[in-house]
């Protein structure tokens, strides 16, 4: 691995129209070549230098874990699909015919998963706040819209809509006002997750923009604030070496002496994202600040499944100062056929991982189906009255008299997600398809109105956050 002033220095993407660019396009087959240019129609395909450079083995693609998590594959559409968008894309350059067969195939790729368009966004006056989600109580995301974009795009990412022009899904807010009047009035919710996307591709400015509204006494109910980010593992300079690094760790520390809880979400997929001198280092100087990194990631095929790799990451992460907190299970939708594994593989895996691992980094919960009712953990495979069953229970739910509620379901090997599963017990519904009710309901609420809403300083907040 290379040494950390190898490593660039300025952050440069590639797309689809400039791939070949890279030195490395002249290293992949003719065939990888192609399923690039054409699965990227359908599925969002961007990387950095950084990534070719540091993550990627290119001695071992087509099977290195971080080239398929960055790189589409044909084998992630369907044979049929890929010959026609091919034919397509490559002779026919029919470009409506393209945008018509990409936006059928998108259509059936489930786009928002697990009711986040339908019943996540909340509703004011009938209206919908579009860069806001809220599906459990103490929660809300928020979406900026300068944050919509990632360092480099994960092929599995449940978020794929985000960022393929289907503008009509789209989560994004291009101020905070509307978050700030939400919250005020909602004195139970004590977590804002600012989301994406990726928050981490905005610039300092903007950030704190988002940020320091989060800091009026008027939300003191406030306590934690968290961002989701992958560029602690694509682009760990952003902490370290960019020009406004040093400024991000300054505002960082601004959050948390404020009283609030800053927590990093960071999404590590492989143990190599960890192991350079730069992603250790921008670890150290985020929890330098006063701030938590919390690591987590879903459990993919072709990616990560030796429990050697998430014990690897774990410990490392405990030991320069991160907490261990979710190994998900790969929601369905985008190439889930393609990145999917059976429930009862995802729990072997995870077993033997945490298996390795000592108590401190332990405090890793999974495998977790973020699903349509909530977060489901499966605890283990059980036997009871000589049936083999799942033992499943809440993390988070719609509803919060389910969490930690234990459940069973019926034992299926084949099994990817929640919906596949039967109940145990000759049920024939699981008690929080009996219960729903109103928590499968939008929350509503009001928005007061903007005068009302303060910056952390007791100015009226009125400022438009500028571009990343």
């Amino acid at each position: 691995m290379s040494t950390l002033d190898s490593t660039p220095a300025k952050f440069n993407p590639y797309t689809r129209q400039t791939i070949a660019l890279a030195r490395q396009w002249q290293w992949m087959s003719p065939d990888l070549q192609e399923a690039v240019q054409v699965v990227s129609h359908v599925l969002p395909f961007r990387v950095n230098e950084y990534v070719l450079d540091q993550l990627i083995d290119w001695d071992r693609i087509p099977d290195d874990p971080i080239f398929r998590l960055t790189f589409p594959h044909r084998d992630m559409l369907p044979a049929k699909e890929y010959e026609q968008l091919r034919d397509l894309v490559l002779y026919k350059k029919d470009n409506d015919a393209i945008a018509r067969l990409v936006h059928q195939i998108r259509m059936r790729m489930n786009p928002h998963p697990a009711g986040q368009m339908t019943h996540n966004v909340p509703r004011v006056n009938d209206a919908p706040l579009k860069g806001l989600q809220h599906k459990y109580k103490e929660t809300v995301l928020f979406f900026p819209s300068s944050g919509q974009t990632c360092h480099a795009y994960c092929t599995f990412c449940f978020r794929w809509p985000q960022f393929v022009g289907m503008d009509e899904m789209k989560f994004d807010a291009r101020e905070c006002s509307e978050l700030v009047s939400y919250l005020a009035t909602h004195p139970d919710v004590t977590d804002v997750l600012i989301t994406g996307g990726d928050p981490m591709i905005m610039n300092t400015r903007s950030l704190a923009e988002f940020l320091e509204p989060l800091l009026a006494p008027e939300l003191a109910h406030i306590q934690n604030i968290r961002i989701g980010t992958k560029s602690v593992a694509y682009w760990p300079q952003r902490y370290v070496s960019d020009k406004d690094s040093d400024d991000l760790m300054r505002l960082f520390e601004r959050v948390v002496k404020a009283g609030k809880n800053l927590a990093i979400m960071g999404h590590y997929n492989h143990a190599v994202e960890l192991r350079h001198p730069v992603a250790q280092q921008a670890v150290k100087r985020i929890v330098g600040t006063g701030a938590t990194l919390r690591m987590q990631g879903p459990l993919i095929r072709h990616i990560n499944e030796d429990p050697k790799s998430w014990a690897e990451l774990w410990t490392t992460g405990v030991r320069l100062g991160a907490i261990p907190y979710y190994m998900f299970v790969e929601r369905d939708t985008g190439p889930s056929d393609y990145f999917a594994l059976p429930l009862a593989r995802a729990h072997e895996i995870f077993q033997a991982a945490y298996s390795m691992v000592s108590g401190l980094s332990r405090t890793v919960r999974g495998p977790s189906m973020s699903a349509f009712p909530g977060k489901v953990v499966i605890d283990g495979v059980v036997t009871i009255n000589g049936e083999k069953l799942f033992a499943l229970q809440f993390l988070q739910a719609r509803n919060p008299e389910w969490v930690r509620k234990p459940f069973f379901a019926r034992y299926d090997p084949d099994a990817t997600w929640l919906d596949h599963l039967k109940p145990a017990f000759g049920r024939k519904k699981f008690f929080f398809e009996e219960e729903a009710g109103d928590a499968c309901r939008p929350p509503e609420g009001r928005v007061i109105p903007m005068a009302q809403a303060r910056t952390h300083d007791g100015r009226a907040s009125d400022s438009q956050p500028s571009a990343a």
